[in-house]
Order: C-alpha cells, then structure tokens, then sequence
C-alpha cells in the first residue's frame, strides 16, 4: 500500500477543493457482507414498527392493553399473600391423598378437592413443589401463557383484541387471584384449536369433564378433534364410573358448597373462541344488524318452503 492510498475502510470525500485532504469511514469495506445484510432486516423491521405505531387503531389498542395490564398488576399486588385459595386446596389435595387422607373433606385452612378422583396424579407433578413455588410456577406460567395467547391475538386483530381483553379484565383477574383452574382450561381449550386432533380432544374432554362449562365449545374443535374430543369424554366418563364410590364422594363435595354467588369467572372461557373467531372471514358480522336481517329472512323463506311442501304419503 502506497503512503498516499488511504487504509483499508477510509475512503476521500469526492467533491469540491475544500473537502480535499478529508476521509471518511467506508462501512462497506469495514463489516461484511452477512453483518450488513442482517442490519439491513433489522432497519427494515424497525422501520415497519414505527409505520404501525402512526395507526390510530393500533395507538388505541397499546393504550389500552396498557391500562388493562396495570391495572390487573397492582390488583394482583394488593391482593398479595391472600391470593391463591384454590390453587391451594389443589395442592392440598394432592398432599391429603398421597398421605392416606380424604381430599374432599381436608382438615385445616384448605378449600376441598372437588374434581375427579382419577385426576388427582395429574396434579401430583406440580403439588410435589413447596407451595410458594407451586404458586409462582401455577401463576407466572399462567400469566405467560395468556399473554402469549394475547399476543397472538394482537397480531391478528389490535384493537378488538384490546378491546376484548378490556372486557374479560375482571375475569382475567379473579381468576389469575385465587388461582382457579378455570384460566388454565381456557387455555387448553385455546391450545385444543391449534394441536392434533387426538391431543385437541382430550384437552376438550379434561376441561369438560372438570368444569362442564367448555362443553359448549366443542363445536369450535377444528375436524376430527370434535370425534376424538367425544372418545376421550366417554374415557373419562368411564374413569370416574369405575371409581364410582370415590366419585359419590365427590359430588357430595362438590355440592356441599350451598348457594354460590354469580360465578362471574366463568367468563374467562369467552376467550378461548377468539381463535375460531378471528380464523372466519368476517369475524364480527354477528354485530351487525343487516347480518340478522339476512338471517331471519333466510329462516322465514326456509319456513314458507317447508309448509308449501307436499307431505309424503
């Protein structure tokens, strides 16, 4: 290299006298093909981001979802180490049974087991931690896994997703609170849509057969699942048949309770059918009220047809 020739990256400024004797770092000749291409992806998706921040639609949904989450965050944090009842009579259950005891009528400060006696290993994994980390793991895996659900919503529709979640706010909390399954099978029912028909089914079939309430999704199963999901209910059906003096036990547990106020936590489940909504061409037709004109008209044609129709001899 001659002394005059700059090193390798610094190239002259090109131009007009005054810029004569001055260099500057040539990036291109500094960092290597692959850096710069990869940097490239990134300016890009940046860029794209900050075009999607300059939709209102989308400003709205942030905002919103962020109060949401605050909101939800500092109940959570009020409510402190008085959360968690039901994730607790879960884990005492398990530890009841295991040590020879009876689940369903537990002695001290728990909530009785009331699901099935055949699903009580299914909980044995989790109820073998000390119940500080059994309740971190049973809430933070929750909360992750519903934000994810959130988050893929949020990539399908922003600002209905923002809007919905506002609305489930409360159950969301109530249940995220004392620790109530009823979160988790939401997910399951939300996973069932997105796995294998086998696996899709007997995710249906648990939550159905512990709550009773997801049985009314079934018709949201994608293709054989709704077959399989029907299998393995009548598995379990069969389960707690064989067990049958355990499941009279059960039942006299689960009833025991008396009269029980408006289980407003039960409108977590609403969510669990966002992915078959949001999969339909036009989620949200059902908000219109030309969709429900279209609709009775097409009943009342239907109905005229049939009573025009000549009955078989």
């Amino acid at each position: 290299m001659s002394e005059s020739e700059p090193p390798p990256g610094l190239r002259p400024v090109p131009g007009s006298a005054r810029g004569r004797g001055r260099i500057v770092v040539d990036l291109s000749d500094v960092i290597d093909r692959d850096t710069r291409r990869r940097a490239g992806v990134f300016r890009r998706a940046l860029r794209r981001e900050v075009s999607r921040l300059r939709d209102p639609r989308r400003i709205a949904a942030i905002v919103l979802l962020s109060v949401v989450f605050a909101l939800v965050l500092s109940g959570l944090i009020a409510r402190g180490e008085a959360g968690g009842a039901d994730a607790r009579a879960y884990w005492a259950g398990v530890r009841i049974w295991l040590n020879g005891g009876d689940p369903y009528h537990p002695t001290g400060p728990f909530l009785p087991y009331v699901y099935a006696p055949w699903m009580l290993p299914l909980f044995a994994p989790w109820a073998m931690l000390p119940w500080d980390v059994a309740w971190f793991v049973w809430r933070v895996g929750t909360i992750l896994l519903l934000l994810w659900t959130i988050h893929w919503a949020y990539r399908q529709r922003p600002l209905a997703t923002a809007v919905i979640v506002a609305i489930l706010a409360f159950p969301f909390a109530a249940n995220l609170d004392t620790g109530n399954i009823n979160l988790q099978l939401t997910l399951m029912l939300w996973a069932a849509q997105f796995t294998g028909p086998r696996l899709g089914g007997l995710l249906w079939a648990l939550a159905t057969w512990m709550k009773r309430v997801p049985v009314v999704f079934w018709p949201i199963l994608p293709g054989d699942a709704k077959r399989w999901g029907l299998i393995w209910l009548a598995v379990s059906i069969g389960l707690s048949v064989l067990m049958l003096p355990l499941t009279i036990i059960q039942f006299q547990a689960l009833f025991g309770f008396g009269a029980r106020p408006v289980r407003l936590d039960y409108l977590v489940f609403l969510w669990s059918a966002i992915p078959w909504l949001y999969r339909r061409p036009d989620p949200f037709d059902f908000l219109r009220p030309a969709t429900w004109r279209t609709r009775v008209a097409a009943l009342r044609a239907w109905s005229r047809a049939s009573l025009r129709r000549p009955a078989r001899r």
